[in-house]
């Protein structure tokens, strides 16, 4: 055979070749890896707890705590024990006198607490108060200032003010925090007593209780309306005011 036939029949043979290939049936590829791992738990969403009659978690949390001593002293007993030092002008000699429950025995009382002295709310208050001493001794009303303050502390801020100088009712130097702590009024973060209002009526009995954040003032005539309606022993419709009809029961 020559070189021609030669080369011929080896092309030949390389196209059968092609040809068989394309026939053989190949095998399938090999299936994906898997790596299985185990399951995780679910994370439940945390529960949020609702204050319900049964339940009073989170009113327990938020300041004030005035819940207990509200439950032992309004309409169920008396006030608690007054023993105090009053500072009741600004001159050193005669500024000071003790006050007790029984040193207003048989009035009204209107006391109300503000957290410290040398402070920017508190005077504004204390001189609004002021402005209506009058009407408040009108229906027989003492009006007492409370702070955790020590007496020589008052003393200092009324002579250091001409307005606060003038101030005419006492202020009660509550430094061991014990009136405070016993009405429920201190704040747990600060130490200091909120700006809680009471009314306290002849008996020593508490009739009203209303208690402000630290940053917001009172509306001492809203104080006034409210003593008007308590003494009136009547049913006292929404925004009365004195002078005004109360409500008849059917």
């Amino acid at each position: 055979m020559n070189l021609r036939s030669q080369s011929i029949a080896t092309y030949g043979l390389l196209l059968v070749g092609v040809s068989l290939s394309g026939c053989v049936k190949r095998p399938p590829p090999p299936p994906p890896q898997v790596t299985w791992q185990a399951a995780q738990p679910i994370q439940a969403p945390p529960v949020v707890p609702v204050a319900t009659p049964e339940s009073t978690t989170l009113i327990d949390e938020l300041p004030p705590d005035i819940t207990q001593a509200m439950d032992k002293y309004m309409h169920t007993g008396k006030a608690p024990i007054i023993d105090l030092t009053a500072v009741t002008g600004k001159e050193p000699k005669t500024a000071f006198a003790p006050v007790t429950n029984a040193t207003y025995e048989g009035k009204w009382l209107v006391l109300f607490a503000w957290p410290k002295d040398f402070t920017f709310v508190c005077p504004t208050e204390i001189v609004g108060f002021n402005e209506l001493s009058g009407d408040f001794a009108d229906r027989d009303t003492q009006l007492l200032g409370l702070s955790t303050d020590s007496d020589f502390v008052h003393l200092a801020w009324r002579q250091s003010r001409e307005d606060l100088g003038r101030v005419a009712f006492p202020w009660l130097a509550d430094i061991k925090r014990e009136l405070s702590a016993a009405l429920g009024i201190l704040d747990k973060g600060e130490g200091v007593a909120l700006r809680a209002t009471l009314v306290v009526d002849p008996e020593g009995v508490i009739r009203h209780v209303s208690v402000n954040d630290l940053s917001v003032g009172r509306n001492p005539r809203e104080v006034l309306r409210i003593l008007d309606a308590l003494q009136t022993d009547e049913l006292c419709p929404c925004n009365w005011q004195q002078g005004e009809e109360t409500l008849q029961a059917a």
